[in-house]
């Protein structure tokens, strides 16, 4: 049968390949050796055999998983071809029995791997290629033939049963992929082998463009069925090592061990053309050091900036950690750096009242620079304190303009770098830069993702607490995101949490999320902390969100990130209006 978590050829489907060619050409050599010691050269051909076999292993392990899947069950064949010529010249009915008998690791391989009708085919060819040679050449009797039949079958029904059982863990039930658990387990288990071998290894995040319009115009049921659809079109893909998975919503991964990231881009580029619906795609080679968060976040940057681009097509993240260094700091100079605001809403009146300041690169030759790749070239080019201190003053000076044209007050949220918050007098530096600014520390919220507070640095911590003592207020960015547990919310330096938008994706059509969400609510109101949810694309998502008593939003349902003088000619200048 087919592992539903993957296609193309996994690494323990190869390691087992070999092991058990390894093991089956062993114990056939070792055989074979006693033949040749009792009678001669009578047994030279099936030493040779066996040795062929074990020395099939290694090279299994060498070039298995670039062979597709088919390659691997062609492999099997042969090596049931193999045994079945191994059974028709044994030189002794012993030896023929114990060839017949080997068989069986056939039978095992391919119920664990295979499809289930490719699994049967070769369960067949290897039973007949013994049930004949036994029956013709050896003149086994036919019952005895007929127990190493029932033998073969009841083994290989059993494995299957088994191998079926197995398959459903870490499976999402509508697709048959790997659920979001077991692919991020994948994507774990695949960094910690690109440190130990040195082989490339990327990723892509796939969204179907548009899928809400084919669950609200359709109904859910087509949107179910055109999910199926999407998993069915890729798995007929046999691109070696591949393995898909469906994160929820419409928001698919694939893990593409092996591959760069242009041939990953490539690859993710027939991916979508082979869906039955428009696509869009972020792809993400991985970097040493990064963690699975770092470059699933790189990757869904990526994936936004398709979104962001026009739908339909793949955007590649690439890191250009040394080569931009110098680019950026002429960039920080000639004024190619500037922000966007994307207002928050109150979701109780409706009303625009604070908004998020986020840093924008126009480079002259590469177009518009993802920010967390041109945030880790400042990080490691030691700039990232300059494009901090650029970022805060730019925004300072918009959100003054945005007061003057709305004629009233708005929060203004930053988003600061975690090796510049652990920087020295980052605390003295922010409320410095406020005051000459002229913005007030009240209106001012600083925003620190989920995995810097986690660090729970001494310094960080510091700076945090001396910016709070002074009427700054402080969010937790991307909450959700890392692995911190709800008991620590009593600890975070916090006012704000920042709900991921990943919590909202299935938040209409899961009661256990919807669940989940009201909890949160619940208890960060008992703390004293507003949460804001990111990421709100939907009517139906700030619709469940308002009725759940959050208190903000933000997401390209209200307004994407604007220049301040096109968010202050919206309708959130007068107060606004939350579409429909």
């Amino acid at each position: 049968m087919a592992t539903t978590t993957r296609t193309g050829t996994s690494d323990v489907l190869v390691r087992t390949t070999a092991f058990l060619f390894g093991v089956g050409g062993v114990a056939a050599a070792l055989l074979s050796l006693d033949v040749v010691r009792m009678q001669g050269a009578r047994g030279l051909p099936l030493l040779t055999l066996a040795l062929l076999a074990v020395a099939t292993s290694p090279v299994l392990l060498l070039v298995g998983p670039r062979i597709p899947t088919r390659g691997i069950a062609a492999t099997v064949l042969v090596g049931a071809l193999a045994l079945t010529v191994g059974t028709m010249f044994s030189p002794t009915l012993t030896l023929a029995m114990t060839s017949a008998a080997i068989a069986m690791l056939v039978a095992i391989e391919s119920m664990l791997f295979l499809r289930r009708l490719d699994a049967w085919v070769l369960v067949t060819v290897a039973g007949v290629g013994q049930v004949v040679p036994l029956l013709v050449v050896h003149h086994v009797p036919p019952l005895v033939c007929a127990a190493y039949a029932v033998l073969w079958t009841g083994v290989a029904r059993a494995v299957g049963v088994l191998a079926r059982y197995a398959s459903t863990a870490g499976v999402d039930a509508l697709t048959g992929l790997a659920d979001r658990r077991a692919w991020d387990a994948a994507l774990e288990q695949a960094i910690d082998r690109r440190g130990r071998r040195g082989q490339p290894l990327s990723l892509a995040l796939v969204d179907i463009d548009h899928f809400k319009l084919v669950n609200d115009e359709r109904g859910h049921a087509a949107g179910d069925d055109l999910l199926r659809a999407t998993a069915d079109a890729w798995r007929t893909l046999d691109v070696p090592g591949m393995v898909l998975g469906r994160r929820g919503g419409d928001e698919f991964a694939v893990l593409l061990p092996g591959r760069t990231g242009a041939e990953a881009h490539a690859l993710a580029d027939r991916l979508c053309a082979a869906a039955p619906a428009p696509a869009s795609c972020g792809v993400a080679e991985h970097v040493e050091g990064e963690t699975v968060t770092e470059v699933l976040r790189r990757t869904d940057t990526a994936l936004y900036a398709a979104k962001a681009a026009g739908r339909g097509r793949t955007v590649l993240s690439e890191r250009r950690r040394h080569g931009l260094v110098d680019d950026l700091v002429r960039g920080l100079d000639a004024g190619e750096v500037h922000v966007e605001l994307q207002p928050i809403i109150e979701l109780g009146s409706h009303r625009a009242v604070a908004v998020e300041a986020l840093a924008r690169w126009d480079h002259p030759d590469l177009g518009r620079v993802p920010p967390l790749e041109f945030v880790a070239v400042a990080e490691d080019g030691g700039i990232i304190d300059r494009l901090g201190a650029t970022v805060l003053r730019l925004a300072c000076a918009d959100a003054h303009a945005l007061q003057e044209a709305w004629g009233r007050r708005v929060s203004l949220g930053v988003n600061v770098s975690g090796r510049e918050l652990v920087g020295q007098d980052y605390a003295a530096r922010v409320l410095a830069a406020l005051d000459a600014a002229d913005w007030p520390t009240t209106q001012f919220v600083l925003e620190v993702t989920e995995s810097v507070v986690e660090a729970s640095d001494p310094a960080a911590l510091r700076a945090l607490a001396t910016l709070r003592a002074s009427g700054v207020r402080v969010a937790i960015d991307d909450f959700g995101t890392g692995y911190s547990s709800l008991s620590r919310l009593d600890e975070l330096p916090a006012d704000f949490l920042k709900l991921d938008r990943q919590f909202l994706t299935s938040l209409p059509t899961s009661t256990r999320r919807t669940g989940m969400v009201r909890a949160l609510l619940d208890l960060c109101a008992e703390l004293g902390m507003h949460v804001v949810a990111e990421g709100v694309e939907t009517a139906e998502q700030a619709a469940m969100l308002e009725e759940l008593g959050c208190h903000s939003a933000q997401g390209y349902h209200y307004e994407r990130p604007l220049p301040v003088a096109a968010l202050a000619a919206t309708r959130w200048a007068t107060g606004g209006t939350v579409p429909a």
